[in-house]
């Protein structure tokens, strides 16, 4: 067995670490009050592995044989859990189906890579063998971009980049990081802060996200305001293709007929396995801290956040919740922490003298980092801007908080499901013109879908990364159907929101794929011509489907496909 280290088969993250409300004690109350269940009367718990019914390994002894001769015995596994690991990623849907033991295809064998001469091997086996090859990087993919086709006849074989986890050379005059492609969040960033780089990429699953399923799902990080996208921050790439490896050069600019590097990007491995990639790093900042404000109401706050976004202010963050989510967050702060106090009587009583109605207010983050000098300017700026639309600044406490536990929201959504809560998330990009329209017109609709099952549930939203022309808006919902058919309330809420994004001039994803998920939204998207020249793209590539099949491009509801050759 190798070395890699994975999440846990039934949730997110490593065995041992979960969420605990013990100390938090608004946070029972709040799921009572919004959901309709009481927390504390313990959690159903998740049955043993050995429980599980793992179909068995279809794998035959010619594609074994080729393997092993392409990476190793020692990388070439065939252990139950492991396949069980490799088979969904973490998804709502994804862990309702494989806690209750309902496994899909499983993939008949995972293969650890160690170079990219490796992966060349194991392309070749798998295309020569008419298999099934999916990139695993961290398995933290939520849109279904892991799972193979149900009912695929071929072998599947899952290849976990985990082995190619090394930053290989900087180019300190240029700002370029050359890095391996399976390389996890926090290993890349341990790696380049030892010699005083970051890449300033930190998504909500930056701890257990690879530097290619960044690229291969066009991730966004918290710091996109001022590091931008992982598709401005991917210059240059290499990926291993059937009979061929794609190089493209790390160049600042080029004029190269249609971009083969955006080609790639967002490609969900349609097209190959990204191997390595060189990225733009930056020095370490002199002074980096998040600065915590309130708004009387979100719209207030997203007239600011627009503001910010046109200013000479290069923040490397605002995040805006609105009030349903600031009220989360208070439920969610310990009592005596940062956040805890600042809703003070004090705090409510300069609220109050404004005329603020409490129950509507915003917590907002904006992040600084530079120069002593140059972070001191942008919060005058910013300050200036926040005061004109009636925020109020309250300091870096709360944003300090913010930034430690910036990662842990998974778990919270894992502690819901053990009590019955399926919760997800959606998130899309607008025009500044559109923000406040699509907000309150989704948030409407989930009540309406939600109200339509017969089952109480809760959406709540922020404004997470703001742009020349607009933003993404990040919604998390929850409902409170611990029967059989949750899933079916799920996706009767995932519909509505979906559906809202696309009648309100939004994007089907902002920053988490496509994957089975949301392709059924795709023809509204990128219109049926954009689709048509995508499917074009990769038949052309992938005749045989051999790459990741099923995945952008597919037929069917949400999370079902029904095509077992396109996918």
């Amino acid at each position: 067995m190798t070395a890699v280290k994975h999440q846990k088969w039934w949730g997110w993250g490593q065995e041992g670490v979960s969420f605990n409300y013990q100390g938090k004690p608004k946070f029972p109350g709040f799921v009572l009050d919004k959901l309709g269940v009481d927390i504390t009367q313990g959690a159903v718990n998740v049955a043993a592995f050995s429980s599980l019914d793992v179909p068995g390994s279809q794998l035959n002894d010619a594609l074994r044989a080729a393997l092993v001769a392409a990476v190793g015995e020692e990388n070439v596994i065939l252990d139950d859990e492991m396949r069980v690991v490799h088979a969904y990623g973490k998804g709502v849907r994804d862990l309702v189906r494989v806690r209750r033991g309902d496994l899909g295809r499983v993939p008949d064998v995972v293969v650890y890579p160690r170079s990219e001469d490796d992966v060349v091997a194991v392309m070749a086996a798998v295309v020569e063998a008419d298999g099934v090859l999916i990139p695993f990087g961290g398995g933290s993919n939520i849109v279904a971009a892991l799972e193979a086709v149900p009912g695929e006849p071929r072998q599947v074989v899952s290849v976990d980049m985990g082995q190619m986890n090394k930053v290989l050379q900087i180019d300190e005059e240029a700002g370029l990081a050359r890095i391996q492609a399976g390389v996890l969040g926090p290993d890349m960033e341990e790696q380049l802060n030892a010699r005083g780089w970051t890449m300033g990429h930190f998504p909500d699953s930056f701890v257990w996200s690879t530097l290619g399923g960044w690229i291969a799902t066009r991730s966004t990080g918290m710091q996109s305001d001022k590091y931008g996208d992982i598709a401005d921050i991917t210059r240059g790439l290499r990926m291993v293709m059937p009979d061929q490896v794609l190089n493209l050069r790390p160049l600042p600019s080029y004029s190269s007929g249609p971009s083969v590097r955006e080609m790639v990007l967002g490609s969900e491995g349609r097209l190959g396995i990204i191997t390595e990639a060189t990225v733009n790093v930056h020095r370490m900042p002199e002074v980096r801290e998040i600065q915590a404000y309130f708004f009387p109401d979100y719209h207030a706050g997203l007239d600011a956040a627009a503001e910010v976004s046109e200013s000479d202010a290069a923040v490397m963050m605002m995040r805006v919740s609105d009030a349903a989510e600031t009220e989360f967050s208070m439920a969610n702060g310990k009592k005596s922490s940062a956040v805890g106090k600042l809703m003070s009587k004090a705090i409510q009583q300069v609220m109050l003298r404004k005329g603020w109605d409490l129950s509507e207010i915003c917590l907002s983050f904006v992040g600084y980092e530079g120069t002593a000098t140059h972070v001191r300017y942008e919060k005058s700026l910013v300050n200036k801007i926040i005061k004109q639309h009636g925020g109020l600044a309250v300091g870096k406490g709360p944003g300090t908080l913010y930034d430690q536990k910036k990662f842990d929201i998974p778990y919270i959504r894992d502690f819901l499901l053990d009590r019955g809560i399926p919760a997800d998330v959606s998130e899309t990009a607008t025009p500044w013109s559109m923000t406040k329209q699509i907000h309150d017109e989704t948030v409407k609709r989930a009540y309406q879908a939600m109200e339509e099952t017969g089952q109480q549930g809760f959406i709540m939203c922020h404004l997470s990364h703001s742009y020349h022309s607009g933003a993404c808006q990040y919604f998390t919902f929850a409902i409170a159907d611990s029967t059989a058919t949750s899933l079916e309330s799920y996706d009767h809420v995932k519909r509505a929101v979906q559906q809202s994004f696309m009648d309100h001039a939004g994007t089907v994803s902002h920053h988490h794929g496509v994957g089975e998920e949301h392709s059924p939204w795709l023809e509204q998207d990128i219109s049926p011509a954009g689709v048509h020249i995508q499917r074009k793209l990769f038949e052309g590539i992938d005749p045989h489907s051999n790459l990741n099949p099923g995945k952008i491009i597919h037929e069917g509801k949400p999370g079902i496909s029904t095509n077992s050759v396109d996918g």
